[in-house]
Formats: C-alpha cells, structure tokens, sequence
C-alpha cells in the first residue's frame, strides 16, 4: 500500500538550511549510488543565456536565472517554468572544507557518493556540472 503514496521514492525534502537558505535534507539513509531524485522526469529548459542581457527583464526576472540556472558554455537551463523548481534545484554547495556527497551525472542526475543519513543535508559541487554565472546587468 505504502508504494502507492505519494512519499514512495523520495529521499529528501526542503528545510532551512545552516549552510545557505533553503537546503534539501534526507528523509530516510540513502545508500551510496542511489539517484537521488530519479522520478523527477521534467526536462531542462536549455536556452540561449544572452536572453539575461536583452531588456525586458526585471532584477528578480534575472536573479530567477542566476540563481537557478545551470550554465552550460552559451546555454542556461532552467525548469519549464520557475513555478515548477522540484526539490533538486534547492541542492546547496557544502560548507567550506566539507567534501560534497552528491555527484552529477552528464544528465544532471544527482547520485549519491557515499551511504547520506537521514536528516543529513545533501550538497553538491556547482562547478561539477555548472559553469560559474557571468555578473550581468550588476
């Protein structure tokens, strides 16, 4: 009955984190190799990233992008819409000297480097899967 819940296959959830904000935190131990959010099935949204330096957007329109977006060369990616960030958007880098436990697939699958305990944040490295954000229209 349980697998049917809307629960089945989720490993995390939303908290406030010491780290920055908002941080995603395990709900259950996820062993090493698991994909953490592999029911998410939205697709990215890749774009051109000079749609940041044309007008018409507002500071918060463009903030949307530099905090959310995943930089790829030219290209930015983003959820079809921001009303729609799932969970795995929320992911923090770690703290200062803290290792990761989080590793991109080419993807952008999240897996797990290392058996994660419950109630642990999850973190990954921005720069294993995301190119630094250019300071535009600062």
């Amino acid at each position: 009955m349980t697998a049917d819940l809307p629960h089945s296959d989720v490993h995390a959830r939303l908290k406030a984190s010491p780290i920055h904000g908002v941080g995603v935190f395990a709900i259950r131990d996820i062993p090493v190799g698991t994909s953490i959010f592999g029911n998410d099935r939205r697709a990215i949204n890749w774009m051109d990233a000079e749609v940041l330096d044309q007008g018409g957007l507002t500071n918060e329109e463009r903030q949307l992008y530099l905090d959310f977006g995943v930089r790829k060369g030219a290209l930015i990616g983003c959820p079809e819409n921001f009303n729609l960030l799932s969970v795995g958007w929320y992911v923090n880098q770690p703290a200062p000297g803290e290792t990761a436990n989080l590793i991109a697939t080419e993807q952008l699958d999240m897996i797990a480097v290392r058996d994660i305990a419950a109630g642990e944040e999850l973190t990954i490295s921005y720069a294993e899967f995301s190119e630094p954000q250019p300071q535009i229209g600062r």
